[in-house]
């Protein structure tokens, strides 16, 4: 194999096409469709997202900093790629996509009723970096569908047909390759030596 170089670009994929919630203190809602997001703290638990200053939920992110991330599922996708198309300045984009609000936990933003997982958020910083501004935010609820809990309690994420976005495509997730730590686990039934 040999390798081209390219000019320094967003290559890093594929990311969640994630779902962003927010609701202004006016008590307006709206919805926003990310795909720059990502995980980058366990403990606590953090997640970033990068949003646009000129976007219309920008400014409800700076004044509540609050928002709720809402994976996305194969069955969502038409609402969730129309939620990234229109403004909420003038579309009700929970009406024209079919969403539906469902209150929240903890945090005053609702949760998108048709997603598989929602997980609630308080900014913690604003990191001003140029085409986006990101907001760094502890995770403060997550409220998970109960349909997707396997008979051990354990949710099952694979189950839901995640879809992911890259480079202006949408995929959907869903093969298990292996599980953290396989490579150097041991192997079930493999005889004792005597």
């Amino acid at each position: 194999m040999s390798k081209v170089q390219m000019k320094p670009g967003d290559m890093l994929s594929p990311v969640p096409a994630a779902l962003v919630s927010v609701r202004g203190k006016d008590g307006r809602s709206n919805l926003l469709t990310i795909a720059w997001a990502g995980t980058i703290c366990s403990d606590p638990p953090m997640l970033s997202i990068s949003v646009r200053k000129s976007r219309f939920s920008h400014p409800i992110l700076m004044e509540t900093r609050e928002f709720v991330v809402n994976l996305t599922t194969v069955d969502m996708l038409r609402g969730v790629d129309l939620c990234g198309v229109i403004s909420g300045r003038d579309t009700d984009k929970w009406e024209k996509s079919g969403f539906h609000e469902e209150e929240a936990s903890v945090v005053k933003a609702p949760l998108v009723k048709e997603s598989p997982l929602s997980l609630e958020c308080r900014v913690t910083q604003v990191l001003e970096l140029g085409s986006h501004d990101m907001f760094l935010a502890e995770i403060v609820a997550v409220d998970a569908e109960e349909a997707f809990f396997d008979e051990k309690g354990k949710f099952d994420l694979g189950r839901t047909n995640l879809v992911a976005y890259t480079h202006g495509e949408y995929r959907v997730l869903g093969k298990l390759l292996g599980t953290f730590g396989y490579s150097v686990r041991k192997k079930k039934g493999k005889e004792k030596k005597k």
